[in-house]
């Protein structure tokens, strides 16, 4: 795209597989290989990145480096990630400490001093989520978050991606950022109305900012070849 067709473009990617979300994991074996097949696909296709930002948790850092280094050795031209504090998880709070999302009532209470796990049961928000079967969902179509909820960060996200315009050289080029399945599921809720399941590994959302100042959401997805995404959206996805 050129910059008569759009101000800046950001393309919002889930980070590469974990073994699970008990504290600030890296990726497996396969995260990297996802990580590095959709660097490479980006720099063949041709998509010119202005910058690459991630979330500050290690799996989304890793990804975006592993995405950087197969991006380059494929011959594209890419700058060094950047940390954006925006595309972090959802700020929970849990006995006046913000808290992320996570499994089990142990992990949760181990971010939070002076909580016990049986503190976290009791609780009717964090009972319910340890209880859910998708915690994100949980925490998406929740009518009482202790926190952030969907739509905040949702427009956490648009105000994230209007920043964008602020840099003259992303003008007209396209921003990746590498983030969380809790920002994906929001953005789509804030845009679309729709409460989705997980997107899969290295797919996601872009977001772009038009001249007259609305901002355009799409889904994106990235060839990964032979590497699989392990994760891909459920059926029935409703508007509300």
């Amino acid at each position: 795209m050129s910059d008569e067709d759009h101000v800046v473009r950001l393309l919002l990617l889930r980070h590469g597989r974990v073994a699970h979300h008990r504290g600030d994991v890296p990726l497996t074996e396969l995260g990297a290989e996802q990580a590095e097949a959709a660097g490479d696909w980006f720099a063949r296709a041709g998509i010119d990145v202005a910058a690459l930002l991630s979330g500050e948790t290690l799996r989304t850092r890793d990804t975006a480096e592993r995405f950087a280094a197969s991006h380059r050795a494929a011959g594209g031209t890419i700058p060094d990630p950047i940390v954006s504090f925006g595309l972090r998880n959802p700020d929970l709070y849990l006995g006046g400490h913000r808290i992320n999302l996570g499994e089990g009532a142990e992990f949760l209470a181990a971010q939070a001093d002076g909580v016990e796990p049986a503190d976290v049961e009791a609780s009717a928000f964090y009972g319910e989520l340890i209880a859910a079967k998708d915690r994100v969902g949980c925490w998406l179509e929740h009518g009482n978050v202790p926190g952030e909820n969907a739509h905040d960060v949702g427009r956490r996200i648009d105000v994230l991606a209007r920043s964008l315009a602020d840099v003259q050289g992303w003008r007209g080029r396209t921003v990746v950022a590498i983030t969380h399945s809790p920002v994906l599921r929001a953005v789509r809720v804030r845009h679309e109305g729709v409460y989705s399941k997980e997107p899969p590994f290295l797919h996601g959302y872009s977001l772009t900012l038009t001249h007259t100042g609305a901002l355009r959401f799409a889904e994106f997805a990235t060839d990964l070849g032979d590497v699989p995404t392990t994760s891909r959206p459920g059926e029935g996805n409703e508007k509300i």
